[in-house]
């Protein structure tokens, strides 16, 4: 499994390293790790962890809404890093996904 990076920034106080990427299941899933002090200064822990993971049927919406060929999956992750390759791409594609009636699961852990 090939893991597409949407963002990685790195600084004294915050480390933030989010990827998008299709697993073994087939399910699009996106990660994000923050880790710092500048985390443990807003969240108590030096480290936050984030998801969100679409099932294969839900995956099949993105395609047209990105312009790209059914199961052109390098395609796909592709468009997506052009639209979400930003610091809070973690809730942006959250949104993303309401706007556009794509069902998933998410999970935080801090």
């Amino acid at each position: 499994m090939e893991k597409t990076t949407l963002y990685h920034q790195e600084s004294p106080d915050i480390k933030i390293s989010i990827q998008i990427y299709f697993n073994e299941k087939n399910q699009l899933t996106l990660d994000g790790y923050d880790i710092g002090s500048a985390v443990e200064e807003r969240f108590g822990d030096s480290d936050y962890e984030y998801t969100h993971t679409i099932e294969p049927e839900d995956v099949k919406k993105f395609y047209p809404i990105f312009n790209v060929q059914m199961d052109d999956q390098a395609g796909l992750l592709a468009a997506i890093k052009k639209e979400f390759s930003v610091p809070n791409a973690y809730t942006l594609f959250g949104e993303f996904m309401k706007t556009h009636d794509i069902k998933y699961t998410s999970f935080t852990w801090i």
